[in-house]
């Protein structure tokens, strides 16, 4: 069987403008009558080319569970663990070990 052949380049600005509208990548390729895995791969290298086009590389691994945030988070931070030591003094002290 041979394989289709779709220049894709020129369906770019239709596939993009549906994505944005929040169509799903199976209507995008039955309005262009396109396959979905077109869709899929168009879309796929589309956003690889986005990634490297960034100044800043993309952190790799596991996200930390409390990432650095703005200075307001960071105070509210702060204050939840004043919090818990306070609640782990007031536990030592009623035990007898403080």
């Amino acid at each position: 069987m041979a394989r289709k052949w779709t220049n894709i380049k020129e369906h770019e600005e239709k596939i993009l403008e549906m994505k944005g509208k929040g169509k799903t990548r199976q209507e995008i390729a039955e309005a262009l009558g396109l396959e979905k895995a077109q869709i899929k791969d168009f879309i796929k290298r589309y956003n690889k080319r986005q990634r490297e086009g960034r100044l800043v590389a993309q952190r790799k691994g596991r996200p930390r569970k409390y990432p650095p945030t703005t200075q307001e988070g960071m105070a509210l931070r702060i204050k939840e663990l004043e919090r818990e030591v306070e609640i782990l003094r007031s536990f030592l002290h009623v035990a007898g070990r403080m």
